[in-house]
């Protein structure tokens, strides 16, 4: 695809790839990576980029270059790559560069990186009621000046924090988000999510807020919830509704942590894919911790996971055409191109495309821009808008796992890493699940919300199965030689006893806290 800078000044930008790792936006450029002292005019200009594949020369986000502020050494960032603003596509975007896209992230097991995500939910101490945006925006400013993050802008909202490769964003609902640099090792993940808590609690807590590691709401209603500033998520809103019983929860109510995973080529990547989706359900038992609605238990122990069964069939679920022999990165494609998309980004605007699918892009058939023709960026945006049980970029994402306190949050990406980063274990996680079927992989999906580690399985229940994948999780990680198995101390109590998070905290709830959810904000106070 032929890019074309815009009359202005031009700026480096080294083809250094990061990760992207928010929900917000596209960016994978790092603040560091752009040689550019101050952004006057939003042009960018490509010389002699490759990564992997010519044609991918990659259309980095102008987030990435920002205006110093006096008074410290940060910068400001605008939200959201303005597309139109930083490239002009002179020929249009074949499927075979949607494809050479994700094949771009292909990378030598030495370059193999941990991403960890975490959400969790802002209150008051003296009312418990949700964060206000405005207690949001001063808690990110006092981030920001306090710890050296840079601003992440929309308009004249503070939405957002970058500091390095690691991201802080809101979700639709306030709830406040990690995203981590990618790190070789689980103890620097550890560590990053640590300094993060510690960073969050030294300003929150002067301000009366605190923060609570579970899966779903457990006090407030929908109602109750502010809605964050940005763009993107009022299309959101709107088109929920119109596609399941559950998605406005699933914006508003819900926290998940997760890890993204690299691989080294095609057939790496439908290993750990299909190893990802059979075990996802495993996932969801051990870390289930999402029991209460509106005050009251909800009949789950992951709400969070049943939410997504209802929440837009087009775009979540167990992809079965994952173990197709012809699956690879152009089934994948292939999918994504029909899955209806919710916005366009332009004019430092989002445009409600719902309804419309990448395909109809490609063809210039889109009523909200009619004639344009989409970008990398804007199927960088498209990627983040699908929501499966794991989902690929260049690199592929965990999505099963309730939100927890902090120990958790380092168990989870342990919990991957060991399985999926050794090729012993992998390969025995393979051939375990190599004769489940897709009814099967679907029961599983279907019933662990509601029955956990109980959840009957052929002649057992799967507790049985967790008991054998946690021990190669263990070997895994073992193998790696980091010392790094004690992270899944967490998952193995859970696993011995058969008892998720759960069904610990409806121990309490039924008993301790006569029927009350209010102390579950003390229990799981970070």
């Amino acid at each position: 695809m032929a890019l074309v800078s815009k009359v202005g000044p031009s700026y480096c930008i080294r083809c250094d790839i990061t990760w992207d790792r928010t929900r917000q936006n596209g960016a994978f450029g790092a603040v560091n990576n752009v040689e550019a002292p101050i952004m006057k005019e939003k042009s960018v200009s490509f010389s002699s980029l490759s990564c992997n594949n010519a044609k991918i020369a990659r259309i980095f986000p102008l987030e990435t270059a920002g205006l110093q502020n006096k008074r410290r050494n940060s910068v400001i960032v605008a939200a959201s790559p303005p597309t139109e603003d930083a490239v002009i596509a002179t020929e249009p975007l074949t499927k075979e560069d949607l494809v050479g896209y994700l094949a771009s992230g292909c990378k030598t097991k030495e370059k193999w990186r941990i991403g960890t995500e975490h959400e969790k939910f802002g209150f008051e101490f003296n009312t418990l009621q949700p964060m206000k945006y405005e207690q949001i925006a001063e808690l990110l400013n006092g981030i920001s000046e306090r710890f050296d993050w840079d601003k992440v802008m929309e308009g004249d909202h503070i939405i957002g924090l970058k500091q390095g490769k690691q991201s802080i964003s809101l979700e639709p609902g306030g709830q406040f988000e990690l995203s981590g640099a990618p790190l070789e090792t689980l103890h620097q993940t550890c560590a990053e999510v640590n300094s993060h808590l510690y960073q969050v609690k030294a300003v929150a807590e002067e301000m009366g807020i605190g923060f609570l590691g579970i899966g779903f709401q457990p006090k407030w209603g929908i109602k109750d919830i502010p809605v964050m500033p940005k763009g993107r998520y009022e299309i959101m809103r709107n088109y929920m509704p119109k596609v399941g019983s559950l998605g406005l929860d699933m914006m508003f109510r819900t926290c998940t942590v997760q890890v993204n995973l690299d691989f080294s080529s095609e057939a790496d990547m439908i290993r750990k894919f299909r190893a990802g989706l059979a075990l996802q359900p495993i996932a969801t038992a051990l870390f289930a911790n999402s029991p209460f609605t509106e005050g009251k238990a909800n009949g789950y122990l992951s709400m969070r996971s049943q939410i997504w069964t209802d929440t837009d069939k087009d775009r979540t679920g167990m992809l079965p055409f994952v173990f197709d022999d012809s699956f690879g990165f152009e089934q994948y494609v292939d999918y994504a191109l029909d899955v209806p998309m919710y916005f366009v980004y332009r004019k430092k605007k989002y445009i409600d495309c719902t309804g419309m699918t990448f395909r109809d892009f490609m063809a210039g058939k889109l009523p909200c821009i009619p004639g344009e023709l989409p970008t990398l960026n804007d199927w960088e945006n498209h990627l983040t808008t699908i929501f499966p049980e794991v989902r690929l970029k260049r690199y592929l994402e965990m999505r099963g796992a309730d939100g927890g306190p902090w120990r958790r949050l380092c168990a989870l990406p342990a919990f991957w890493v060991g399985l999926l980063y050794d090729e012993v274990s992998l390969q025995n996680i393979l051939d375990m699940t190599a004769d489940w079927t897709p009814e099967e992989r679907q029961m599983l999906r279907n019933k662990v919300p509601k029955t956990g580690l109980k959840t009957p399985f052929r002649d057992g229940f799967l507790r049985h199965v967790a008991e054998d994948v946690l021990k190669l999780a263990k070997d895994g990680l073992e193998r790696r030689g980091f010392k790094e198995s004690g992270f899944l101390n967490e998952v193995a109590e859970v696993v011995r006893t058969g008892v998720t998070p759960a069904e610990k905290l409806l121990e309490l709830y039924h008993g301790k806290w006569g029927q009350s959810v209010d102390p579950v904000f003390e229990e799981l106070l970070y």
